[in-house]
């Protein structure tokens, strides 16, 4: 299957990823591009994007870069740094670039829509021997 087959069967089934508004921006091997707005039911108590919604952003795009290696890809680890707040509104968009499927640590990058970075995210995946297919 090529990455796009991949994500969007990804996508048929992820109701959580459909749920934040996810847009696939580009999918290729080892690369995946997203992007979504923050919406009202998206915020904490502080009227801010609850963390949990940007590290559940970054994980959906760490693992369609993963999966588009054409093996079934498994998160084992994440960890999140934030360093921007996100408002109501703002456009996130993540982008996690990975070369090799021999090299399970992977890195994402999350960006407002002024381009600036709004946290890293870093996870350690587990590829399985069974394909996509």
């Amino acid at each position: 299957m090529q990455p796009i087959e991949i994500v969007e069967k990804m996508m048929s089934k992820d109701s959580f990823s459909r749920w934040l508004g996810i847009e696939i921006i580009s999918v290729k091997y080892g690369f995946c591009e997203l992007r979504t707005v923050i919406k009202k039911e998206m915020t904490n108590g502080f009227t801010l994007s609850h963390g949990g919604v940007i590290f559940s952003v970054a994980d959906s795009c760490l693992a369609f870069a993963a999966n588009s290696f054409g093996k079934i890809a498994l998160t084992k680890n994440a960890r999140i740094k934030f360093l921007k707040t996100v408002k109501i509104n703002d456009i996130i968009t993540t982008t996690c670039l990975h070369k090799s499927i021999n090299q399970p640590n992977f890195e994402v990058v999350i960006r407002n829509q002024n381009n600036d970075e709004i946290a890293h995210f870093k996870a350690e995946v587990h590829f399985s021997s069974e394909l996509w297919g």
